[in-house]
């Protein structure tokens, strides 16, 4: 569907003319990224699995990405109608929903929506309670895995001047806590791909709405 609306958008007679509404759209999008997630969920270590026939598009459903701009700006309008248009709340939770990008950042969206206060201004809030969160949730992390805090500010700062978290080299090693030269190499590389993971997980869920800053 989404192929051949491109096709057709190339052409002035297709506007106005859509039979999908944008609504509509979006719950498409939801339910498409729902079974992405669900199929690559399923099978994962079967030497023959069906669901690797199975190709999803997700590089196109990331061409009509919404960004947070148009989040804010219906946060905004929200918010002037004094948080009783509810009508704008689903249209929030279905735009977060069809998003590749902002579904991992809905919990934070819906908790910075709930902490506007009625002289809010939403775009400058937005950047407070992002740099608040993000700091909350990488100290967390350093405190979980016991990890060295200052070393840790430098990687990832480094990471969001990168634009992608470096698995390899010196940085990583020397963030993580030492270790006995008796601890099992297993163990040492679990806590490693631990480390790992959560800071990619930290670093996808902030480094868009950061503006590649931390």
């Amino acid at each position: 569907m989404l192929k051949l609306k491109n096709i057709l958008t190339a052409f002035d007679e297709f506007a106005g003319k859509e039979i999908l509404s944008e609504r509509d759209v979006q719950d498409y999008h939801s339910m498409y990224i729902n079974l992405y997630h669900e199929f690559r969920s399923q099978g994962r270590g079967d030497a023959e699995n069906v669901n690797d026939d199975i190709v999803f598009e997700m590089e196109l459903i990331k061409q009509v990405e919404i960004n947070i701009d148009y989040i804010l700006e219906l946060i905004r309008k929200y918010h002037e109608s004094h948080v009783k248009d509810k009508e704008i709340m689903v249209s929030i939770n279905k735009a977060i929903d069809s998003s590749v990008e902002l579904r991992n950042k809905k919990d934070l969206i819906l908790q910075f929506i709930q902490s506007l206060t009625p002289g809010a201004a939403v775009t400058d809030d937005w950047r407070t309670f992002v740099d608040e969160k993000k700091m909350e949730e990488l100290n967390r992390i350093i405190a979980e895995e016991n990890l060295d805090k200052e070393e840790t500010y430098t990687f990832v700062s480094n990471a969001f001047r990168d634009g992608y978290v470096q698995t390899s080299g010196t940085g990583l090693a020397r963030i993580l806590p030492p270790v006995s030269r008796f601890t099992p190499s297993g163990e040492r590389s679990a806590k490693r791909e631990s480390v790992i993971e959560k800071i990619k997980a930290f670093f996808n869920r902030f480094w868009d709405i950061s503006g590649g800053e931390f």
